[in-house]
């Protein structure tokens, strides 16, 4: 009440109100691995089946505010490689040399979804909190398991490590859509590429970044309006991508979760690093 009068006194003597604007953030992706010879049709729905993509294992900074904040955590245990073969791989909490950081720095780490190469390498970062979707971290501690089809790409390890962050009192449950967790970072719930995905809308100099992360694998996606080709419901992938286009400022400034071509279409201040404006 004493703010609403204190205003009101401001405007009636004629003083200039300065409305707060939220803090502006530095956005980079930062490659950490390769995958090779991936399957576009298993990326981009109704893409011919015989080509192939090398495509781009990475993390995402924010930086500003007092925080660093990392988008995914990527993976790192060995269990993942003989499957997937990665290449020029680097630890995820290693990449950040890049930009003069140490993995004790990152002070948030924000869970998209539950897959291995997004949540593998959350306790690489000794004092992040990390958040994610409740619905997302409760499906996939408890309900998902009483399926056997219902976990596709969720490793067990990955979620007993998220039970015992929140054990700690590491863990921050996002509870639903448009949940503004930091001054200028708000997440999204997103297309049904898994339980609860999410996606974030970061507020930078250059307007509202969107780390559509795998809500959108390509740019492909985006351009054609065709739905991931892994998703629960694909409708709701197509309405998540209509959505970023309204909140991002341009649609160049929506970033996908896989796709090379994020390293050349922004400026490398450092190899491996795209700086995102």
């Amino acid at each position: 009440m004493m703010r609403v009068l204190s205003l009101l006194s401001a405007i009636a003597v004629g003083v200039p109100v300065v409305a707060q604007t939220k803090p502006q953030y530095e956005v980079y992706a930062i490659r950490y691995a390769t995958i090779p010879g991936f399957r576009v049709a298993g990326l981009v729905e109704g893409a011919d089946k015989d080509r192939k993509l090398d495509i781009a294992m990475m993390v995402w900074l924010v930086r500003g505010n007092g925080h660093n904040i990392l988008v995914d955590s990527g993976f790192y245990h060995e269990k993942f490689f003989p499957q997937w073969h990665p290449t020029d791989f680097v630890r995820p909490s290693d990449t950040l040399k890049r930009l003069g950081l140490k993995p004790e720095d990152i002070t948030d780490v924000i869970i998209t979804h539950m897959h291995w190469d997004h949540a593998d390498g959350m306790d690489l970062f000794p004092r992040a909190r990390i958040w994610i979707q409740k619905d997302e971290l409760q499906y996939y501690a408890g309900e998902a398991w009483q399926s056997p089809r219902a976990h596709g790409g969720i490793d067990p390890d990955d979620v007993m490590t998220a039970v015992k962050l929140n054990t700690q009192g590491r863990v921050a449950l996002v509870n639903g859509d448009a949940q503004e967790i930091l001054p200028g970072v708000t997440c999204y719930t997103g297309g049904k590429h898994t339980y609860a995905s999410q996606f974030v809308g970061v507020n930078t100099a250059a307007g509202t970044v969107v780390l559509a992360s795998d809500n959108m694998y390509l740019y492909e996606n985006l351009e054609k309006h065709v739905p991931i080709a892994a998703t629960l419901d694909r409708e709701s992938n197509l309405r998540a991508q209509d959505r970023m286009k309204q909140l991002a400022a341009s649609p160049k400034l929506i970033i996908p979760g896989h796709d090379p071509a994020v390293m050349t279409n922004f400026p490398n201040p450092e190899p491996g690093v795209a700086k995102i404006q």
